[in-house]
């Protein structure tokens, strides 16, 4: 038995249909999987036990990219089942270029308002045309042991500035705590600036204890540091979802997207900080009024009220 999966592009995405993925892995135990996706999204399944290999899609730097995928499928051989966790016309196009008996490509079966992991456990049930367990986020690195209780900030956002709070108050918060815990600044390449902002304001208002790894961490570090923290303060981007995986105190601060949809899949230790605004939730990458009051409204004594009632 071969299978065949794409896996989404973003990190977070991947991490909420690491659900689905299991179920299907599950289904299939003892199967050659080959898992298909984006570099960071493959990264993830590079030390899955149950991946036989991992295969990065790499047409977009290609001059030809359906040339690429087309020649890329010749190479993997033929699959029982392809199933791709994404909607996209490129996806379209691969499924046709991949050799299978079976083709299964991601659509939401559900107009309603729920959240992203069931979207995809839902799909994976529907393909497979069994009742699929709504088990845990699965990562499969070990938290990293830090020396001290550390607090872990996340400012950036990869989808839109829409999504961000203010490096200011992120400071804020770590300064209430800088006193009993480690700081540790996390961020991808593109959202150095903004982390880089906060470690200034921190060693302006005298705290050392910081560490600064925007964009210095492969995607395993990342999920290992964030899985040894004490508390993690994140923006709904992908980090948020390796917390969730790790169960850590995380306080989400949730603007123009649905905290329904993409807050910490069980999570029991996260807190959602979110304002209660006729504009939210918008959806836009950037604030289509120019105000950003969803964001800008929420303030650091938000955030660490949140803590105070999860300590």
């Amino acid at each position: 038995m071969r299978l065949f999966i794409e896996v989404p592009v973003w990190l977070g995405d991947t991490i909420m249909a690491s659900v689905a993925v299991e179920n299907v892995m599950t289904h299939f135990k003892g199967a050659e999987v080959v898992v298909f996706g984006s570099k960071v999204a493959t990264e993830v399944y590079k030390a899955h036990p149950s991946v036989s290999s991992v295969e990065v899609d790499e047409s977009k730097q290609s001059k030809n990219r359906w040339q690429w995928l087309y020649q890329k499928t010749k190479t993997l051989g033929e699959f029982d089942l392809a199933v791709s966790f994404r909607r996209q016309w490129s996806t379209r196009f691969l499924l046709w270029c991949v050799n299978a008996r079976q083709k299964a490509r991601y659509r939401r079966l559900d107009k309603a308002s729920i959240h992203q992991v069931k979207r995809y456990n839902d799909f994976a049930a529907h393909v497979l045309g069994v009742a699929l367990p709504l088990g845990d986020l699965v990562l499969p690195f070990a938290p990293h042991s830090f020396a001290r209780p550390t607090l872990g900030l996340n400012p950036g956002a990869t989808y839109g500035s829409a999504k961000r709070w203010y490096p200011e108050e992120f400071a804020k918060v770590a300064i209430a705590l800088s006193s009993t815990h480690d700081i540790v600044i996390f961020g991808g390449p593109s959202e150095q600036d903004i982390a880089l902002e906060i470690e200034t304001l921190l060693h302006e208002a005298h705290v050392t204890n910081v560490q600064n790894l925007a964009g210095k961490t492969t995607i395993a570090q990342l999920c290992a540091y964030i899985g040894g923290l004490a508390w993690f303060i994140t923006n709904d981007s992908g980090p948020l979802h390796v917390s969730a995986a790790y169960k850590v105190n995380t306080v989400a601060i949730f603007g123009p997207t649905m905290n329904t949809e993409t807050h910490g899949w069980h999570n029991p230790n996260e807190r959602i900080v979110k304002l209660d605004l006729p504009c939210q939730p918008c959806m836009k990458r950037v604030c289509p009024l120019g105000h950003h009051a969803c964001m800008r409204g929420v303030k650091a004594k938000d955030v660490l009220d949140k803590i105070a009632l999860l300590a």
